[in-house]
């Protein structure tokens, strides 16, 4: 009953679990429902910091820490994700895109989309009063695990029976992506009302949009798509929590 849970933690975060269950291509479907509740701990531990940090440090300094945590936590996965597939949009064609996608090394685009991501989430969280950021904090992660489940099925793998991108895609049920939307929608609005549904879906759709051109520009989605997906999610939750914010909604 645990092992999903188990590889979605390994495959979404830096807990050591055993690697035989991780390597079971077929665990992706079953792992896959277990997604937003792997950010739901996430989110927890991070509301729970910024408590913490804010009363130790000044205020942006605590954002910062728990920013370093929150990408720490994770091992920076979803930030190389992003990264990878902005370095690959400067190839002349699908197949060099994802050639330039699988080298190792970080250029310039992969570079800078991190340092601004990073710092528009910084500027995100510190925006926020502390009440609203910590139920964001807790927010963001769940809905952008939900990302990859809900998005990815809706499109093709760019390599079918290749890469991990693949095997995700192949193995999650269609299912899981609608089901486990109303489930994260009812605790957006748990937490936030119905701002928090509108939070949600800004950052899904932000999400989708930009998975659908990357996908275009690859001739379809792969690990790294995935992994944007996630990243840009919860960016897009932390753009509309601000957004509120300065409005006056929240």
């Amino acid at each position: 009953m645990l092992a999903p849970l188990i590889v979605a933690a390994r495959f979404l975060t830096v807990l050591p679990v055993p690697r035989r269950e991780a390597e079971e291509a077929i665990s992706f479907g079953r792992a896959a429902w277990w997604f937003p509740a792997v950010g739901f701990l996430l989110g927890v531990a991070l509301a729970v910091s910024d408590r913490v940090l804010s009363l130790a440090f000044p205020p942006l300094l605590s954002v910062g820490l728990v920013l370093a945590l929150w990408k720490i936590a994770t091992g920076g996965i979803h930030l190389d994700g992003l990264a990878d597939c902005l370095d690959g949009l400067a190839g002349r064609d699908a197949e060099h895109r994802r050639a330039i996608m699988h080298d190792s090394r970080i250029g310039t685009f992969g570079a800078t989309g991190l340092i601004l991501c990073l710092l528009v989430e910084f500027l995100a969280l510190a925006a926020l009063p502390s009440p609203v950021r910590g139920r964001l904090l807790l927010l963001a992660p769940v809905a952008g695990r939900l990302a990859p489940v809900l998005i990815g099925p809706c499109f093709r793998a760019a390599t079918p029976g290749q890469g991990t991108g693949a095997a995700f895609l192949a193995a999650t049920s269609r299912r899981a992506g609608p089901v486990l939307f109303v489930v994260v929608a009812g605790l957006a609005m748990w937490e936030l009302g119905v701002w928090g549904a509108l939070i949600m879906v800004d950052g899904m759709a932000m999400s989708a949009l930009a998975s659908g051109a990357l996908a275009r520009r690859f001739g379809g989605v792969t690990g790294d798509v995935l992994g944007a997906s996630v990243e840009l999610c919860e960016l897009g939750v932390l753009l509309g929590g601000a957004c509120l914010v300065h409005y006056g909604a929240l």
